[in-house]
């Protein structure tokens, strides 16, 4: 098992590829279409520096508190989706500098909090409660998407890095909180990931002691778009087989 500090060096790494992405653009590349639907450059950057925000806020057990200060005026949200959508509504329009440092000051606090104190230690997230490590993790997936979005506005893929593991191995272990948010059935069973890591190497998820009911096989990069939602299965070589493959398929996530 890797370390918590694995994970922080990597959501390191990964807030250093955005910096690299945005910092060189001028006003035309910050208001570039993204690859979030409505969303340019510039307001991906501010959605990451919001969250940013509110994951410090989870550290310092006063989520609440900056939810609502984010969000304003605005009435309650239906859902995740639309309560972003409103805060980067609210506060777009500032010069991509001044988005660039809010966020990176952002990041650079947030990664310090993750690594001081008990990574076991349980915060409240959106989801519910889950542990520091956990919810380093997850600023890890959602950084990693978001880049990528960046990216794609400058005709780039998503990157290829072994800071996939961590968001492939959550993806994994969220499969029955993914099946229990849609209104799903149980499992039937255990569900196993085999994965081609971008080495070339294998990555295995599965239980512990004996054998798993469902397993989904393929590129660990073309998992890792799935469960952030950039890529559907079908448009992978991912495979699945058992029970649960293609419900697994698709509804495996890295998010809330």
């Amino acid at each position: 098992m890797r370390r918590v500090d694995d994970v922080l060096t990597a959501l390191s790494g990964q807030i250093d590829e955005l910096e690299a992405l945005v910092a060189p653009l001028d006003a035309d590349g910050w208001a570039a279409p993204s690859a979030c639907a409505g969303w340019s450059v510039s307001d991906v950057v501010l959605h990451l520096a919001q969250t940013d925000e509110m994951a410090i806020g989870s550290l310092e057990d006063r989520l609440p508190e900056v939810v609502a200060e984010l969000a304003g005026d605005a009435p309650p949200a239906a859902d995740v989706d639309e309560g972003a959508a409103r805060m980067v509504d609210r506060e777009r329009g500032a010069p991509g500098p001044e988005v660039l440092a809010r966020w990176r000051s952002g990041a650079d606090t947030l990664v310090a909090g993750l690594g001081s104190g008990d990574p076991s230690r349980r915060v409240t997230w959106v989801a519910g409660q889950l542990s520091v490590r956990t919810l380093a993790t997850t600023r890890l997936a959602e950084t990693w998407i978001h880049s990528g979005d960046v990216a794609y506005a400058f005709g780039q893929p998503m990157s290829a890095t072994d800071r996939l593991w961590h968001i492939a191995r959550l993806a994994w272990r969220t499969v029955p909180y993914a099946f229990a948010r849609a209104g799903r059935p149980p499992l039937a069973g255990p569900v196993a990931f085999d994965l081609r890591a971008p080495d070339g190497s294998t990555w295995a998820f599965g239980p512990e002691t004996g054998d798993a009911a469902t397993t989904v096989s393929g590129d660990a990069w073309d998992l890792c778009r799935v469960a952030g939602q950039r890529a559907s299965a079908a448009e992978t070589g991912l495979r699945a087989s058992g029970p649960d493959g293609e419900a697994v398929l698709e509804l495996v996530r890295t998010f809330a």
